[in-house]
C-alpha cells in the first residue's frame, strides 16, 4: 500500500525541497550505509537499500519528482491515472543513470567499475602522460637575487631508444588480447538478491592494456623505458626564494601508449645570507654606528648587494632607527623594478674608554645635570 511507504525525502535523509547536490549527497550516504556488499546476510538492510534506490529514482527524475511533490505517491502510481511509470521495485529498477555515482563509491568493491549500474573502467591502452618528477636544489643568497644557470644530474625513466618507447623488438608490434579484444576489460554478470549485477575488471591476460607484446624489446625488457642519468640544463630566473618551483616541461617520466613526457619540478631552497635578511623583495641590513655618528650625525657607507654606498644618517640618530634605499633590494620575479633595503641602525657602546675620553663624557654628563 502506497501509505505505508516512508516519505522518500525521509528515506534519503533530506529536508523537502532539498536540491539536487543534497538529493544526491543523501543517497550517496544511505547507500553507503544500506549496501548488501556491506550488510551480508542483513535482510532489513536489504530492504532498506531497495527503499534508498527507490527514492532516488523519483527525486533524481524531475519529472517523477514534481509529480510526487503535488501529489505524493499517488503522482507516481502508474495505476494512478497520472502517466508516466513509477518507481516501482528493485527488480524493475533502471538504474542506467546511477553509474557515476555508484562508481565513485562502490568501484573498489567490484574491481573497478559498476557495469550493472552503467559504470565504466578505463582502458589501459590508450596514450596517457608520463609521471610528472619533482627535485631538490639548494642555491646561494646572490644566485636567487640575480638568477643562475644550474645543470643537475637525475637519475629517471627515459625512452628506451631500442624500441623508441613501444616495447617491442624493432620491426615487430603488440597484437589484439583476443581475451577482451582490446578493451582491456572483462565483465561478469553475478546474481545477487537484488537481481543481476555486472562488474566490469582488468583483464588478466592482457594486464588490461588491450594488447600482447609477443616480441618483447630485450633492453628494456618490453616497458618502453629505461633508467639512466641524464644531465638537465635549468635557467633560474632572478628573484627566485625558497620554496620557489620551476617547472622542466617534458622532464619526467616518458608517456606511456604515445603519451606525452611527465613534467620536472625544481622546487628551490635558497641559503641565508651572513648580512641581509630578506622579507618578500626587501632586503634588511642591520648596521653599527657609533655613540658620536649618532649623536653629531655622520656620512656612513653602506654594502648592498651589489656595491657599497654612501649615506648620510642625521644627527640625533636614536638607536633602532631605520633607513629606506629605494630599489636596492631584490628584483621582482614577475616584473620590473625591485625590492627596498631597509638599513637599521643601532648605537654600539664603547666598552673600553681612554682616560681623555672618560674626562669628555663626564663634562658632557656635568652639561646635561645643569
Amino acid at each position: 500500500m502506497a501509505d505505508e511507504k516512508r516519505d522518500f525525502y525521509e528515506v534519503l535523509g533530506v529536508s523537502k525541497g532539498a536540491s539536487e547536490a543534497e538529493i544526491k549527497s543523501g543517497f550517496r550516504k544511505m547507500a553507503m550505509k544500506y549496501h548488501p556488499d556491506r550488510n551480508p546476510g542483513d535482510k532489513d538492510a536489504e530492504e532498506k537499500f531497495k527503499e534508498v534506490n527507490e527514492a532516488y529514482s523519483v527525486l533524481s527524475d524531475p519529472e517523477k519528482k514534481e509529480r510526487y511533490d503535488k501529489f505524493g505517491f499517488a503522482g507516481i502510481d502508474p495505476n494512478a491515472g497520472f502517466g508516466g511509470g513509477g518507481a516501482g521495485g528493485f527488480g524493475g529498477f533502471d538504474a542506467s543513470g546511477f553509474g557515476d555515482i555508484f562508481g565513485d563509491m562502490f568501484g573498489s568493491m567490484f574491481g573497478g567499475g559498476m557495469g550493472g549500474f552503467g559504470g565504466t573502467r578505463q582502458t589501459r591502452n590508450g596514450p596517457r602522460k608520463g609521471s610528472d618528477l619533482q627535485k631538490g636544489l639548494t642555491i646561494t643568497f646572490e644566485e636567487a637575487a640575480f638568477g643562475c644557470k644550474k645543470t643537475i644530474s637525475l637519475t629517471k625513466n627515459v625512452q628506451c631508444e631500442t624500441c623508441k618507447g613501444t616495447g617491442s623488438e624493432p620491426g615487430t608490434g603488440k597484437k589484439t588480447c583476443d581475451r577482451c579484444h582490446g578493451s582491456g576489460q572483462i565483465r561478469s554478470i553475478r546474481n545477487t538478491p537484488l537481481g543481476q549485477m555486472q562488474t566490469v575488471s582488468g583483464c588478466p591476460n592482457c594486464g588490461g592494456t588491450g594488447q600482447i607484446n609477443e616480441h618483447p624489446c630485450k633492453d628494456c625488457g618490453g616497458t618502453g623505458s629505461v633508467r639512466k642519468t641524464v644531465k638537465i640544463d635549468i635557467n633560474i630566473p632572478a628573484g627566485v626564494d625558497s620554496d620557489s618551483v620551476i617547472p622542466i616541461r617534458g622532464q619526467g617520466e616518458p608517456g606511456v601508449n604515445g603519451g606525452p613526457a611527465g613534467d620536472l619540478y625544481i622546487v628551490l631552497a635558497v641559503e641565508p645570507h651572513k648580512d641581509f635578511e630578506r622579507r618578500g623583495d626587501d632586503l634588511w641590513l642591520k648596521m653599527p654606528i657609533s655613540f658620536t655618528q649618532a649623536a653629531l650625525g655622520a656620512e656612513i657607507t653602506v654594502p648592498t648587494l651589489t656595491d657599497r654606498i654612501s649615506y648620510k644618517i642625521p644627527a640625533g640618530t636614536q638607536n633602532g632607527t631605520v633607513f629606506r634605499m629605494k630599489n636596492k633590494g631584490i628584483k621582482h620575479v614577475r616584473g620590473l623594478g625591485s625590492g627596498d633595503l631597509y638599513v637599521e641602525v643601532y648605537v654600539e657602546v664603547p666598552t673600553k674608554l681612554t682616560h681623555e675620553q672618560k674626562k669628555i663624557l663626564k663634562e658632557f654628563q656635568r652639561t646635561e645635570e645643569s
